[in-house]
């Protein structure tokens, strides 16, 4: 959840600098951010996947037992 709010508030300045300059680099770069938060989310999907083949569960005491 920080890492979204992050990205949406650099987002929110790519896009005011952008329209303030009269630039268009600004909206092009607010484009690439929904791409990173896609790649975000799918970095823990495959955790996820990875866990469940490996331990055979997704139990929240078995996840535990992974700290060191």
């Amino acid at each position: 959840m920080p890492i979204k709010s992050m990205l949406l508030a650099v987002n929110s300045n790519f896009l005011v600098f952008s329209v303030s300059s009269d630039d268009m680099m600004g909206q092009s770069f607010a484009s690439l951010v929904p791409t990173v938060a896609a790649a975000e989310s799918t970095i823990g999907l495959a955790i996820f996947v990875i866990t469940f083949r490996v331990r055979g569960t997704i139990a929240v005491e078995s996840i535990n037992s992974i700290q060191g």
